[in-house]
């Protein structure tokens, strides 16, 4: 009978979509980005080593963590039928057992511990000392189970390719196999963000505001920096949902993304990061040196905002308004011309607007949910009406630097009509009154560029504004 046999289970890629040697290096890396420093001293001590001293300084969220719910069903029907189970993983013993306990299901747990790595042939020595020859059935997921399932009796395959499971019939019979999810393709596309490449439209500001549209070398000097603003905006992405996971997981809307939900393999991410940041700075080496410093700028301060600036309370948002300027400064200095201080004051007021609208809609959500603050943030829920007052006003001082811009001597010389132009103070206070309306309503999205994408009210705000600067007459 199949209940005499005991079924033995991976952990990371079978029972987990996820890694826990990664999670955890990446928990470290952010409460302690310079202990990474100190990974190839312990890695000297062998991979046991390593993982051990990683799992001494961090705790992983066990409940939250993206177990395979089909293979979690199947294992509930074979216990109900007696079946023993057993976890055997290369993940160290700290978080194996907690796991363990959390699901409830498990006989006996056999991780790495002391100096052995308990992964491949060292699983499977211990496999076969314990329930002798052909005496267990394995689950797991990758080629490195090979050499388990060759003293195995049965496989079960999980997560993996054909090839794998090719593989795994080559050496015992397999019981079953569960298939890899959805196409990963439709993943990637949503974990880079490609929407958000939105913003990297304000490169193009400089170009328009200097009204060298017809100059096709500066279009696609500008074209070349929106792709590599992109490019690297991407990278950061995927460094900043790989260092935000367990935080993620336990956001109502965030907790979809394809690395916190398992969909991706973190190790695929990891990989990604530098391979994007590679190719945007490539990118850089074909427009100016001055765009090269720019976006270097960026990165590192991005790159600060994931791993300390976005936990400290008023100065994420100021860095977050600082970004989108940067933009509109990366993208003058693609093309060589000199942005206005008009042009950065509007902007700065603008889109600090914004970043304040982001953190007002995150803190309604906690509110809504019971929770006092924001995880990782400094805010607390009572500051919502404090972040709307300063919202709000952020947002009206755009307006007021746009309606000084008009009776300035730079819109005389760069428009026929200048005055035309304060018809935008009257569109742009609606938009900015109807954001906040709707934000502090709970109705706003949390992030919103995304709102001004599918709203049609924007839409209509934005073609309004375009035909105004028409009706100015650009000189």
């Amino acid at each position: 009978m199949p209940t005499e046999y005991p079924l033995c289970i991976d952990l990371d890629g079978t029972l987990l979509n996820s890694d826990l040697l990664l999670e955890s290096a990446l928990a470290q890396v952010k409460q302690a980005p310079l202990s990474i420093l100190n990974w190839p001293y312990w890695l000297m001590g062998g991979k046991a080593n390593l993982k051990a001293k990683i799992a001494e300084r961090v705790e992983l969220d066990i409940g939250t963590l993206p177990y395979n719910q089909e293979l979690l069903t199947f294992l509930r029907e074979q216990k109900e039928q007696g079946r023993t189970l057993v976890l055997v993983t290369a993940s160290h013993r700290q978080f194996a057992e907690p796991i363990a306990d959390h699901l409830g299901l498990f006989d006996d747990v056999l991780a790495t511990d002391g100096d052995r790595n308990l992964a491949g042939p060292h699983k499977a020595e211990t496999l076969v000392e314990r329930y002798g020859e052909r005496g267990f059935d394995y689950a797991g997921n990758s080629a490195v189970d090979l050499a388990v399932w060759k003293h195995a009796r049965r496989a079960i395959v999980v997560n993996a390719g054909a090839s794998i499971a090719n593989q795994a019939r080559a050496v015992c019979e397999v019981e079953r196999i569960f298939a890899q999810g959805e196409s990963p393709r439709r993943h990637w596309v949503k974990e880079l963000r490609l929407y958000q490449w939105l913003k990297n439209v304000l490169i193009f500001v400089p170009l328009a505001a200097g009204h060298a549209w017809d100059q096709p070398d500066k279009l696609l000097l500008a074209l070349l920096a929106f792709f590599s603003f992109g490019l690297c905006a991407s990278s950061v992405y995927l460094l900043n949902d790989l260092l935000d996971l367990a935080a993620d997981r336990r956001h109502p809307r965030k907790c979809r993304r394809p690395f916190a939900a398992g969909k991706l393999p973190i190790a695929q991410g990891i990989t990604a990061i530098p391979l994007l940041l590679i190719t945007a700075f490539g990118l850089s080496l074909l427009i100016t040196p001055e765009f090269i410093a720019v976006l270097a700028t960026y990165y590192v301060f991005t790159l600060a905002y994931s791993l300390r600036l976005k936990r400290a309370l008023m100065l994420d948002a100021i860095v977050l308004a600082g970004l989108y300027t940067l933009r509109i400064i990366a993208g003058a200095a693609a093309v060589q011309i000199m942005p206005s201080f008009w042009l950065l004051a509007f902007s700065m007021f603008l889109f600090l607007s914004l970043a304040l609208v982001k953190r007002y809609s995150e803190l309604w959500t906690m509110r809504e949910r019971g929770e006092l603050s924001a995880q990782g943030r400094g805010y607390h829920v009572d500051d919502l009406g404090v972040l709307q007052s300063l919202g709000s006003a952020a947002g009206y001082l755009a307006v007021l630097v746009l309606a000084l811009y008009v009776n300035s001597e730079t819109s005389r010389e760069l428009y026929g009509q200048p005055m035309v132009i304060w018809l935008l103070c009257p569109v742009l206070l609606y938009w900015i009154s109807r954001v906040w309306l709707i934000t502090h309503r709970g109705e706003m999205h949390d992030d919103p560029i995304l709102f001004a994408l599918t709203d049609p009210q924007s839409r209509y705000a934005v073609l309004a504004c375009a035909l105004i600067f028409l009706g100015a007459m650009p000189r």
